[in-house]
């Protein structure tokens, strides 16, 4: 009786760990020119994270009963000085698993931290290139679709969107790391309620993927970068959808606690803009 009463406790945790989502590193030594930080601990606030160090994306699988090849790199927004998580990186996960499609919240560098030696030029964007190589060269282990990665972003982590968006890199077949054999581009873009930083200032590339935006027209320095890039992507005839909402200001995440009727709905917008697009239809699926 007492062996039983010290084995369960150990069955239990053990069933605690594997139910906790997989961590993966971008860089196995840590990231290039910063490999002395990688061990420097993350600081977790609540749901809210700090002192990113060591690159890296957490997984969210889709359920294999609904899982349809799709995946989407998740970036949380904090404005470049933390990362909200959990409501702009773990709940927008949970949604997407229930459609079908895999993702990955990514932790990237803060370089408005204070005290922080990155650069907001370099860092985020190296970051979530990476991150994409990641996902992309290691698709037949997730029984993904190479052609239907996208990336998804809030606020500041909508900027790193951009960031990768409109700088696609391609693979280097001749690369010794396998990964950078792979292409950082993303086919589809979701950007809510971002900022300006990496939207160029000129016409998007040719080929930019087929995008959605939303923000809240009270959000007032949030609304410019959407209408800037409608404007773009207009101007080069590629699809696009926006949502631009009366209220709601800035931060409402997945809308949950929005008061407003509108923003509690808008992510059904977004289900149907993915289902449309042909982004949620399993290989050989109609």
């Amino acid at each position: 009786m007492k062996r039983f009463a010290f084995l369960l406790p150990i069955a239990l945790l053990a069933s605690l760990r594997a139910e906790e989502p997989l961590v993966i590193h971008l860089w196995e030594k840590g990231a290039p020119g910063f490999e002395s930080l990688r061990d420097e601990p993350e600081v977790i606030k609540g749901t809210s994270v700090t002192h990113v160090n060591n690159p890296s994306i957490t997984v969210f699988p889709a359920p294999k009963d609904k899982a349809n090849g799709a995946a989407v790199l998740m970036i949380p927004g904090g404005g470049h000085r933390q990362l909200g998580f959990g409501g702009e990186g773990v709940e927008p996960s949970k949604l997407l698993n229930d459609l079908g499609v895999t993702c990955f919240v990514l932790k990237h560098r803060l370089p408005r931290e204070e005290g922080s030696p990155y650069s907001l030029d370099i860092h985020p964007r190296q970051d979530g290139q990476r991150a994409m190589r990641v996902i992309r060269s290691r698709a037949a282990e997730w029984n993904l679709d190479p052609k239907r990665i996208g990336i998804m972003g809030f606020s500041a982590g909508g900027e790193v969107v951009a960031m990768v968006v409109y700088s696609p890199t391609e693979g280097d077949p001749k690369a010794a790391d396998p990964i950078d054999r792979a292409s950082s581009r993303a086919d589809f873009q979701i950007s809510i309620y971002p900022g300006p930083l990496g939207v160029p200032a000129g016409p998007v590339p040719a080929g930019s993927p087929p995008a959605f935006f939303v923000v809240a027209n009270d959000d007032t320095s949030h609304v410019k970068p959407v209408l800037d890039q409608l404007a773009k992507y207009e101007e080069a005839k590629l699809p696009v959808e926006v949502h631009l909402y009366a209220r709601g200001a800035h931060g409402f995440g997945m809308g949950g606690r929005s008061k407003f009727s509108s923003i509690s709905h808008w992510t059904q917008r977004l289900t149907e803009w993915l289902g449309d697009s042909g982004f949620l239809t399993k290989p050989g699926g109609n």
